[in-house]
């Protein structure tokens, strides 16, 4: 894999998730694929999981900037920006990362999401004052 190969392939991600193509779930991932949301929530596994959650996001409208941080063999991890404007404005900050297989598919997909308003430690204040609030603890 390539900086050129990965970006093909997170514009691929992108027009599928944006058209709601359950479909390319099959193109882009490989049938064993797992899909962490978070480092902290068990990963979705194959294709129909990944779809069913995609499924979600149906009728959502956004903007999304990508570009790779770092590409070394099978492995890519891609700086991205989502911006949604509808049903809710929201944005977030990613980072992907990626593993590939030999046909381009991804394998293993984490994501690490960050959005406006968490705090920076904690038990210290947000990015806008205010005081952070307990959560439940992980699993881990």
């Amino acid at each position: 894999m390539d900086r050129d190969d990965v970006m093909t392939w997170v514009a691929g991600y992108e027009r599928a998730w944006r058209e709601n193509d359950a479909a390319a779930v099959r193109r882009l991932f490989s049938e064993d694929a797992s899909y962490a949301r978070s480092p902290y929530t068990p990963a979705l596994l194959g294709h129909e999981e990944i779809g069913e959650f995609w499924a979600a996001d149906e009728g959502a409208t956004f903007s999304m900037t990508a570009e790779p941080v770092a590409v070394e063999g099978r492995r890519a991890v891609v700086r991205v920006g989502v911006q949604y404007t509808a049903p809710e404005a929201q944005e977030y900050k990613d980072l992907w990362v990626l593993e590939f297989a030999d046909d381009g598919r991804v394998t293993e997909f984490e994501e690490w999401a960050y959005w406006p308003g968490l705090p920076y430690t904690a038990s210290g204040p947000d990015a806008f004052g205010r005081e952070a609030e307990p959560g439940p603890t992980p699993e881990i």
